[in-house]
């Protein structure tokens, strides 16, 4: 079993309990990750396909659609052949929110975990859950390693997940915008959120396994701040708002830059990955600001459109890229 390191707790100016360069761990006892050629012993691929259709990234529907965590397989059954591995927490955090009723969430039974680590709020999701932990509550603070479920195979969908597919799907995610409710009710009138701001639109994922690895790789010298820092840009946007939550809650993110620092801050460049995250934000002046748009497409680095293109932000016309339905849709919540 892979040993972790444990990292000093400080009090934060929020009154609450923050975390220096706290490594994550694995939701459960399946380490085989770390192994060489492991992977088919971690990952749960879909019905018919490899163990890649289980890994993070374009990687269902022929790359078409976005898989947004991963599905790691069970190690333990019970007499009914059914998963009993036990499901724990990622990192230290807080209970933000848990569903215990199937029918409302393709997720199942799932709960959502909030982790500060390196003046970063971290969302954590364990989703098909069997059995969330009797007596488990909101706003209970939960120790990395400790039993927060059990695995399982619930879900919504019509096609279920069978026993020989049983896995937890575990999500590391920023959260968009804890307006989310307000700005749903207003942008899809009509359409339900039963989960309030921890519906999944609202929070955008990054690989969980590419950071367990980098981080058992780098030990202490790992950064998370770092880490997201060197995502793979899938192109710069401009976006004419100056005060938004994603730029208070992810400020570590945010670039200097000494024409806007003396003249005032009239918007903010973003480099967004793949799947939304905005892992830069440079301030811009009024005179670096080009139009009038409210949203401004800047450049698109077409090798990772064409090779992750599967969530559909930026769209080509002819010989133009532009942000597509999609992109808009999140920029708009992004700064709503």
């Amino acid at each position: 079993m892979k040993r972790f390191l444990v990292f000093l707790l400080v009090a934060t100016g929020c009154g609450g309990v923050g975390l220096v360069a706290q490594p994550f761990r694995l939701p459960t006892a399946n380490h085989a990750l770390f192994d060489p050629g492991g992977e088919e012993r971690f990952f749960v691929g879909t019905v018919g396909k490899p163990w890649t259709s289980g890994t993070f990234g374009c990687v269902r529907s022929d790359g078409l659609q976005l898989h947004e965590g991963l599905d790691i397989r069970c190690l333990q059954r019970d007499g009914r052949g059914e998963p009993a591995d036990p499901v724990v927490a990622t990192a230290d955090g807080v209970v933000v929110y848990f569903n215990t009723k199937p029918a409302l969430s393709n997720y199942g039974k799932y709960i959502v975990l909030r982790h500060q680590v390196e003046g970063l709020e971290i969302c954590s999701l364990y989703a098909h859950l069997s059995e969330i932990r009797p007596g488990l509550a909101l706003g209970q603070y939960v120790h990395t390693g400790e039993v927060i479920a059990r695995m399982g195979r619930t879900t919504n969908t019509r096609q279920g997940i069978s026993r020989e597919r049983a896995h937890v799907h575990f999500e590391l995610n920023l959260l968009v915008n804890d307006r989310f409710a307000p700005w749903f009710r207003v942008r899809h009138p009509g359409e339900r959120n039963d989960h309030g701001e921890w519906n999944g639109h609202n929070l955008l994922g990054f690989d969980p396994a590419q950071l367990l690895r980098s981080e058992a790789t780098l030990g202490p010298k790992f950064s998370l701040v770092e880490h997201l820092r060197a995502r793979k840009e899938l192109c710069r946007v401009f976006v004419r708002r100056t005060n938004f939550p994603w730029l208070r809650r992810y400020g570590a993110l945010v670039m200097p830059n000494p024409r806007a620092e003396k003249e005032g801050v009239a918007g903010y460049e973003l480099a967004l990955d793949f799947n939304g995250i905005a892992f830069q934000m440079i301030p811009r002046a009024a005179g670096e600001m080009r139009g009038p748009a409210r949203f401004q497409l800047l450049s698109v680095n077409a090798a990772e459109a064409a090779a992750h293109g599967c969530r559909h932000l930026v769209v080509r016309r002819g010989n133009r890229w532009e942000l597509g339905p999609k992109g808009e849709d999140l920029l708009d919540l992004l700064t709503f």
